[in-house]
């Protein structure tokens, strides 16, 4: 259009310039429900993150 060519690097490298990014946004169900998922966090991850049997106080 303006009779110049850039390589992607090169348009990658102006776009960084101009403060663009190459994030993508993460990928939710509709469905989803926090609530629900925040308590299974808090239940399942209670039950694995317990103290080694073998733990002992330094």
């Amino acid at each position: 259009m303006f009779g110049h060519r850039y390589t992607p690097r090169g348009v990658s490298y102006l776009l960084h310039r101009l403060g663009w990014s190459p994030q993508v946004p993460a990928h939710r169900a509709v469905e989803r429900n926090e609530e629900v998922v925040a308590a299974w966090r808090t239940e399942q991850w209670s039950r694995g993150r317990g103290r080694p049997s073998s733990w002992a106080r330094g």
